[in-house]
């Protein structure tokens, strides 16, 4: 499997976590898993894929996506499919991106997974198709740093105090969340509003989303695992709330995420239909 990372300039580094390309996927499984991580992504396939999105419960299809797509904030997991021989370039839009890339307030996109032209209009699948006949990486690396480039815009950057208050939920414990929100300068009020314009999600829903994914990568590749000791240490109010939390994100309990072994796993991706 080919799998690279684009490093990516000023400006547009401080408001992406990634842009990255994969090619020969290979997976033992057929449907995954996605937990929320407060990114929002552009997704161009490359491979004419049909992906799917499922119904977390039943797993039934209830979304069909090809060439190119939009996932916003998600509050809760996400079922999607997984096939052999994929061929993607993805963007990994932090919080603070998704106005200044998007165009739109970031909480229309919430909980959703939407085709892009409804989003960017024809242009975004004229890009896609540049992007599938160009045949180095290094090419359709740099036709989406152009185009993304070009949908900077510097007025739609949040304010220095919201990334302010962003950059604290994602390093204070929650413990310090009444604390941090009571700093800011403006109304409560204000605060959640301009999180949902630009951020997508409220400022608690945030911070616990933040918590969720420590708590991944504390645990992964663990042998010995103490969930009373990750619950105390994470500031739940007992194991039952710590419990609720880890199946409201990830869709499974804590035992029955052990015993699938998705501690091995890729922290944010769990097989749901594993072969063995």
């Amino acid at each position: 499997m080919i799998f690279k990372v684009h490093p990516l300039q000023q400006p547009i580094c401080n408001f992406i976590e990634s842009l990255f390309y994969y090619k020969g996927f290979q997976p033992d499984h057929s449907i995954e898993r996605v937990v929320p991580t407060g990114h929002v992504f552009i997704l161009f396939e490359l491979d004419n894929i049909q992906r799917n999105t499922y119904e977390n419960k039943t797993l039934k299809p209830n979304g069909v996506f090809q060439k190119v797509w939009v996932s916003g904030m998600h509050k809760h997991y996400l079922s999607i499919s997984a096939h052999q021989d994929s061929e993607m370039l993805v963007f990994q839009l932090k919080a603070e991106g998704c106005l200044p890339f998007l165009h739109h307030s970031a909480n229309v996109l919430n909980n959703k997974v939407v085709n892009a032209e409804g989003i960017f209009g024809n242009e975004i699948l004229d890009l896609r198709e540049q992007m599938f006949l160009e045949p180095s990486i290094a090419g359709k690396f740099k036709i989406a740093e152009d185009w993304i480039l070009n949908r900077f815009q510097e007025k739609s950057v949040p304010s220095q105090e919201l990334i302010g208050v962003l950059s604290e939920l994602k390093t204070q414990p929650i413990s310090k969340h009444n604390e941090l929100i009571a700093a800011y300068p403006k109304t409560q009020k204000h605060l959640i509003n301009q999180f949902k314009k630009y951020f997508g999600l409220t400022p608690k829903t945030f911070h616990r989303i933040y918590r969720f994914n420590e708590i991944l990568q504390q645990i992964h590749q663990k042998q010995n695992i103490s969930w009373s000791q990750i619950s105390y240490q994470f500031g739940y109010s007992d194991q039952s709330h710590f419990i609720k939390e880890f199946k409201e994100f990830s869709g499974f309990n804590p035992q029955e995420f052990i015993i699938a072994d998705h501690h091995l796993d890729q922290p944010n991706f769990f097989p749901i239909d594993k072969k063995t």
